[in-house]
């Protein structure tokens, strides 16, 4: 199998590896990046092809695209895909905007093709795992939810201008995971922010903090929350409570939190530094899914309506810290008529 990989930053890297490594598609890959320098070392380290422009991916008979570019790229590439006829994994989002989005989703529906969008967490062992016992019944009638994203460290302050912002860049994750686990939908959320942190995150309108609750469409509620400076470490957790059971996901050896109590679990010795680190086989999982879709053995585990869902509950989080009042997931828009 041909895939053409457009994008050899931090992420495409890691995805060009596992491509690479496939059985399926092994010395059949193709890379191109803005910085041709850039793609033609990767292709070397991976015994690979480099490309000298996003041209060459749609015209040297490539069976799938892999877009793991700047954001802004997103949504031209993935329509560029789906009037190529080529099958597409996107790394989120699939736009900044609601607009590009639903953009990206019509070209895609005209063509009939097939776009994955890359929410690695629904890959991961422990997500999998509480979706089961949600599902199964086993945690009783679910009523609290709560989520969590902790960066080690900021992002580059150059890059918080193009990021859409902590609720569309972070959190949205979470978003994706708490629809998908607990298999319901978000129709109201309250939320707020704080940029008292370096004054990068005020020059770029954003936050360093956020906190959002949100009410499901049976009554359960959730709290997720995101910061861009946790210095014990890279915590991403979930916990879920019902009425017979609770149960938390990324809680291990290596969880940047310490216990108060004299009898508590000691502090991590390694704790996660970042998500490449801590949602390695996650990555690698969903690469391989994608594979699977392609040939036709698997159902998309992830669509682009899905990736709409997670952006539209952001949008609302967005709108609420602006206007500080509850946004009712029905006003924004999701391109149905």
């Amino acid at each position: 199998m041909r895939i053409g990989l457009i994008g050899a930053g931090r992420i495409g890297t890691f995805h060009a590896a596992t491509l690479s490594r496939h059985r399926e598609v092994g010395g059949s890959l193709i890379i191109t990046d803005a910085d041709t320098a850039r793609a033609r070392r990767l292709a070397d380290r991976l015994g690979a092809t480099a490309a000298p422009s996003v041209d060459e991916i749609f015209t040297w008979g490539v069976d799938a695209v892999v877009v793991t570019a700047a954001t802004s790229a997103h949504s031209e590439l993935i329509g560029r895909a789906a009037r190529s006829g080529l099958p597409v994994f996107c790394e989120k989002p699939i736009a900044l905007d609601l607009a590009g989005t639903l953009d990206a989703l019509a070209e895609v529906d005209a063509a009939g093709t097939v776009l994955q969008l890359g929410f690695q967490r629904r890959f991961d062992v422990g997500y999998t795992t509480a979706r089961e016992a949600v599902r199964s019944g086993r945690l009783g009638r679910l009523h609290t939810v709560r989520a969590m994203t902790s960066d080690q460290a900021p992002p580059p302050a150059d890059y918080l201008p193009h990021s859409g912002g902590i609720f569309r860049d972070c959190l949205i994750h979470d978003f994706d995971a708490l629809r998908w686990v607990t298999g319901h939908e978000v129709v109201e959320v309250y939320a707020t922010g704080s940029d008292a942190g370096p004054s990068m995150f005020r020059a770029a309108g954003d936050v360093d903090t956020a906190a959002a609750v949100l009410t499901f469409d049976d009554g359960t509620l959730a709290g997720a929350t995101a910061a861009r400076i946790n210095g014990a470490g890279y915590d991403v957790r979930m916990e879920l409570a019902g009425e017979l059971d609770q149960i938390a996901v990324g809680l291990d050896d290596r969880t940047p939190i310490a216990s108060t109590e004299p009898a508590g679990p000691p502090p991590a010795d390694k704790p996660w530094t970042g998500f490449l680190e801590r949602f390695g086989p996650a990555y690698e999982a969903e690469l391989v899914a994608f594979v699977e879709v392609v040939r036709g053995e698997r159902a998309n585990p992830c669509d682009g309506r899905e990736a709409l869902e997670a952006l539209r509950i952001a949008e609302a989080c967005e709108l609420s810290r602006h206007e500080r009042r509850p946004v009712r997931l029905a006003e924004i828009p999701d391109g149905r008529i």
